[in-house]
């Protein structure tokens, strides 16, 4: 079975077992989904939703998050840990959202990159999730599991992940391919232990063969 044979596979057993497919950030604009992910980083995703509700209460848009001093933000983002590097970085994003994009996320993977604090996973979860486009999300879920499966051998550097994975998922399929890669590794394939005995993916997966 060829890698793409397999990754087709995989892709078909993980709709059927998760067949929504979502971001387990909460967001209601692409600009707060922008901040959420920084946030994430070396943080829980269920501790960021808790923690962004303070911070959109005080600061409703980037134009808010601009104005503000970082000390302002770091003080409501501190539970997320990095507080200081996390509110600078979100500070510089929001400024430059503001002066360059007239407050409005850009639909661009390269105008993503260019934002402050934002590298390639959340530029493409920005692109596949606000603007439906194709994307692959190599947070530690993806690459954990797609390591453990035979998608990719023995890669853990995040952009060649990615440049691995473009090449036998289809584009289309990658943004919801890789959140139910986030259910799939919290539920069955955790980080301490894969469940392969309950695992949809059992005979597919190379953990197995």
């Amino acid at each position: 079975m060829t890698k793409k044979q397999r990754a087709g596979e995989i892709i078909a057993l993980l709709e059927q077992e998760y067949p929504l497919a979502d971001c387990t950030l909460d967001y209601d604009e692409a600009w707060k989904l922008l901040v959420s992910v920084r946030l994430a980083a070396q943080c829980t995703d269920a501790r960021v939703n808790i923690v962004v509700k303070d911070l959109y209460g005080k600061y409703p848009s980037p134009s808010a998050l601009a104005a503000a001093s970082v000390e302002e933000i770091e003080e409501i983002v501190r539970p997320c840990g990095l507080g200081h590097s996390k509110a600078r970085d979100i500070h510089k994003c929001m400024n430059e959202l503001v002066d360059k994009y007239d407050g409005r996320v850009p639909d661009d993977f390269d105008a993503l990159l260019g934002l402050p604090g934002v590298g390639r996973k959340s530029a493409n979860l920005i692109m596949g999730d606000v603007f439906g486009k194709p994307a692959i999300v190599t947070d530690t879920h993806c690459i954990r599991l797609v390591n453990r499966m035979g998608l990719v051998d023995g890669i853990r550097e995040p952009k060649k992940v990615e440049m691995a994975l473009w090449k036998i998922i289809p584009g289309e399929k990658g943004s919801d391919f890789c959140h139910r890669l986030v259910h799939h590794g919290r539920e069955v394939c955790t980080a301490r232990k894969a469940y392969c005995e309950k695992c949809i993916l059992r005979d597919v997966c190379r953990k197995n063969l």
